[in-house]
């Protein structure tokens, strides 16, 4: 039997066909979806959702109807999770990030080993940062068992792109655990990057400072420490050019994120104090989750084995969109505990459908 699933609802854009396509095939379940990006600018399939296509039509060996530039219509039948290596480019500055958001929830029922190689853009707006992935989602997922080694071999920003990102799974667990991220604890420590590729290096130090003296205003009482990334003018291999800062504040129990990108005519220093104020906001919550972890994780805790709870830091149009996606093609069970109201931080309780590796 075949799921139908109309893309314009809730926030009606790609993350609703990624997401779709990557439960599909997990379960094993058919999918058709329809009104694919309705209600974006440019609907349909653009490059970056015909890379997530691919990859997991490969990952699966699924037979594909509709994976054409601007469809808006697409069947989805996979045939079983595959394991070994594999190389996927968007062709343009298309987000890297979110073509490995379409696989993380594959990866962990893979029979064996995964390596998989991306390229595309790295740091481009509308999408995660490849540091976020690498410092706030990736230990979120270590928790639920999941083990995901990354490695940046170049960076690609809008509009050259260009970036190769490499993701390894060596040992795929076959199920994923529940998660209680409701309390974070105290806070020890923020940490981050702050990168400039094809530009000058106080470009990223001038970013770095500005971010810190922003949370050292805040009296945070922990360490701070960014990393800074750059280039000598005949050794950078990147397209560029293009800068940005990611930061993420490491709690007893969890960890949240914040970022923001460099833009032409945009100062250094707007770059970092827009990261920090930020991540402050995230902390004012008071949840254990910032605003896009919420949203990622609940397809990962309505896979897992038993119950999660989830506090984020405020209810996102993703969110809302993520709860309708697993009830539908999962039938897990989605209870809202705290809040409710758009914008404001919320607690759910995630009854995952225990997926183990067929």
């Amino acid at each position: 039997m075949v799921i139908e699933i109309d893309g314009s609802m809730g926030e009606g854009g790609g993350q609703i066909l990624r997401v779709a396509l990557a439960l599909s095939a997990v379960t094993g379940k058919p999918v058709k979806i329809f009104n694919i990006r309705a209600k974006r600018r440019n609907p349909g399939l653009q490059n970056q959702h015909l890379t997530a296509v691919r990859a997991l039509a490969t990952l699966t060996n699924a037979r594909v109807e509709g994976a054409v530039l601007r469809s808006t219509q697409l069947l989805f039948e996979p045939r079983g999770i595959r394991s070994g290596s594999f190389r996927f480019d968007v062709g343009t500055a298309g987000s890297v990030t979110l073509v490995l958001q379409s696989l993380i929830p594959v990866l962990p029922f893979a029979p064996g080993p995964v390596e998989v190689e991306i390229r595309g853009g790295t740091d481009v707006p509308w999408s995660p940062p490849v540091d976020y992935v690498r410092l706030v989602l990736i230990p979120l997922l270590r928790e639920m068992g999941l083990e995901l080694d990354l490695r940046v071999i170049r960076r690609g920003h809008y509009p050259r792109g260009g970036g190769i990102v490499r993701v390894t799974v060596r040992n795929p667990p076959g199920m994923l655990r529940p998660v209680d991220k409701v309390e974070r604890g105290a806070l020890r420590r923020i940490v981050g990057v702050s990168h400039a590729v094809r530009l000058p290096r106080h470009v990223a130090e001038r970013q770095a400072r500005s971010a810190e003296e922003v949370l050292r205003a805040a009296n945070l009482g922990v360490p701070i420490d960014i990393d800074l990334e750059y280039y000598e003018k005949g050794r950078d291999p990147h397209l560029g050019p293009g800068s940005g800062v990611v930061l993420a504040a490491l709690a007893e129990r969890s960890v949240l994120g914040a970022d923001a990108l460099g833009a032409r005519g945009k100062p250094a220093e707007e770059v970092g104090r827009e990261a920090a104020e930020k991540l402050l906001e995230e902390l004012r919550s008071g949840a254990a989750l910032d605003r896009h972890a919420g949203d990622m994780l609940i397809p990962l805790a309505a896979l897992a084995r038993g119950r999660s709870c989830l506090r984020a830091s405020s209810l996102t149009m993703h969110a809302l969109t993520m709860i309708k996606l697993v009830e539908l093609v999962l039938g897990a069970r989605v209870e809202l505990l705290e809040g409710g109201e758009e914008g404001r931080p919320y607690t759910i309780s995630v009854e995952g459908i225990g997926l183990t590796r067929g």
